[in-house]
């Protein structure tokens, strides 16, 4: 059974809709990472599934459960880690994982749980004298406290420094390696290329596409840019060959080494922004949609797939100045 499954999920406010008719499927065991830019609809969407917020159509069924309807034995199934908490600040960070501990039936070791989130020479301090980012670390310790079957990351390392980033990647790999479902939102395209086994991209409340992370933007990942350096100038060319571009530039210089050769795939960030941008210009030429007008042209329910912007059919060079 999946763990989660959305059909048709539909939120208004004031009229104007925020979450279009939505469809999704996460299976069981995965790690699924919902993108998009703030206000598309990735928070509202996930505090439906958490049971924190209402719905106004569709239905949504969460480990077996409608979170609508849920109760306490849901619950306790569920790990969140919202955008912000408000864990006691009075309470050193030792004290607040063993307090929150006991609302659970079979809590994680608290001193193991501190290790794992980077916390240890922390344990004595009091919340309120931790830093943003070490509160940020409390959060997801809080989060997964309780062996959660599913676990909400809402943007979880807004706010972490590069080791504590690390740091819960590895935790997130042990979880999922473990069974936890998981389902992240993020900013960070290299988190979420680092740790999800599928992608999820959203735009003004409407899903783009959903594949495989390195599936993910199909025949936008085709494309490729070979960079070299002669002398002062860097070159570039945009081709869907770039082996073919590379023989060519090996058999123009024979007796000499290619300076700073580089081929360059796109990366999940690039095909992200250009999905983006594609949704955002398919708006424009719409009047602006839904979110300026409340009516898209379109019967209820169906989703115009975005235009997807061409790659260059042929190799193209860029000869700039080396900054």
């Amino acid at each position: 059974m999946p763990a989660i499954e959305i059909s048709a999920l539909r939120k208004t406010y004031d009229g104007r809709v925020v979450v279009h008719d939505l469809d999704l499927t996460i299976e069981a065991g995965e790690c699924f990472a919902l993108l998009g830019p703030n206000g598309a609809g990735k928070t509202t969407t996930v505090e439906i599934l958490e049971g924190f917020r209402s719905r106004d159509g569709g239905t949504v069924t969460v480990l077996g459960r409608d979170p609508a309807r849920a109760d306490r034995r849901w619950r306790s199934r569920i790990g969140v880690v919202a955008q912000t908490t408000g864990a006691a600040l009075d309470l050193s960070v030792a004290e607040a994982v063993r307090h929150f501990g006991a609302y659970h039936a079979s809590p994680r070791p608290t001193d193991e749980l501190i290790e794992a989130v980077g916390l240890t020479e922390k344990a004595n301090t009091r919340i309120v004298d931790l830093s943003g980012g070490q509160r940020r670390r409390l959060d997801v310790a809080l989060g997964v406290q309780g062996r959660p079957e599913l676990l909400f990351l809402d943007e979880p390392t807004t706010g972490l420094d590069p080791q504590g980033r690390r740091q819960l990647w590895e935790l997130v790999t042990k979880l999922r390696a473990d069974g936890t479902t998981i389902l992240l939102t993020t900013h960070y395209l290299d988190e979420a290329a680092r740790l999800s086994d599928r992608v999820g991209a959203i735009a003004r409340g409407r899903l783009l596409e959903v594949a495989p992370t390195a599936e993910f933007g199909g025949e936008l990942r085709d494309g490729a840019t070979v960079r070299w350096r002669t002398g002062g100038l860097v070159h570039e060319v945009a081709t869907r060959t770039p082996t073919a571009v590379v023989r060519q530039l090996l058999a123009e210089t024979p007796d000499d080494e290619v300076e700073d050769l580089e081929i360059r795939r796109p990366t999940l960030e690039d095909i992200y922004l250009k999905l983006i941008a594609a949704a955002d210009n398919g708006d424009a030429d719409n009047g602006g949609g839904d979110a300026a007008h409340g009516e898209t042209g379109r019967p209820a329910g169906e989703t115009e797939p975005p235009s997807e912007p061409e790659l260059p059919r042929q190799p193209r060079a860029i000869t700039r100045s080396r900054s």
